[in-house]
């Protein structure tokens, strides 16, 4: 079935934000992230502050604009696994395919993007609670998925371990960014190194959250 197509009220907000993100990260480029204002922002796009702020509450969100699919990215991922696959092959295989598409989502942002967030101790502390936010998230479809109880341990121990393999696989595709190296340097190294991770994780996981139909 087919999705119904976008109004025109919902279309225009679209567009609205589009704007907005698009103008936030060119000033942020061309000036640096520390010193551009919500008024430079608002400015720069024809609209209001109160716009801005509508759209993006803070600051740092209109850097880091795929919050919402950056979090909900890892309990898609073992929401919608294959039957008889594991949590682990799961977000194995979706991490590989997200490295062969070069996805924004793990960290292929571009060596200029890359800079200005590791030179912002905001936008690097907003980074660090959307890696705390996806764990928990991936904690709670875990959870869910095993039918754990409430505050069971093991859906949060999982959750750990799994989504430190993503912080530190996607904080080698930043550092490698930063350094100009070419996407597909990257992709190759990320390949070999995602490899490693996640078969660092087969004794404990590989038989973890299988789905059974």
């Amino acid at each position: 079935m087919s999705a119904q197509p976008m109004g025109l009220r919902e279309l225009k907000k679209q567009q609205t934000r589009e704007n907005i993100s698009h103008q936030a990260t060119r000033l942020f480029l061309e000036r640096g992230f520390d010193k551009v204002t919500i008024a430079d922002v608002a400015a720069a796009a024809q609209v209001a502050k109160m716009t801005v702020t509508n759209y993006f509450p803070r600051k740092e969100d209109l850097a880091l604009d795929l919050h919402e699919v950056f979090v909900e990215s890892l309990a898609r991922t073992v929401r919608e696994r294959e039957p008889g696959e594991s949590a682990l092959d799961a977000l194995r295989r979706a991490h590989l395919a997200a490295i062969a598409a070069r996805d924004p989502v793990i960290g292929f942002s571009g060596p200029e993007f890359a800079r200005m967030i590791i030179g912002s101790p905001a936008l690097v502390a907003r980074l660090r609670e959307f890696h705390e936010e996806r764990e928990a998230a991936l904690a709670t479809a875990l959870a869910k998925e095993t039918g754990a109880g409430p505050g069971a341990i093991l859906p949060r121990v999982a959750a750990a371990q799994l989504g430190g393999v993503h912080r530190v696989l996607f904080e080698e595709t930043l550092r490698r960014t930063v350094e100009g190296q070419p996407n597909e340097k990257i992709a190759a190294a990320l390949a070999e190194d995602a490899a490693i991770a996640f078969a660092a994780l087969e004794p404990s996981l590989g038989a973890y959250a299988v789905r059974t139909r």
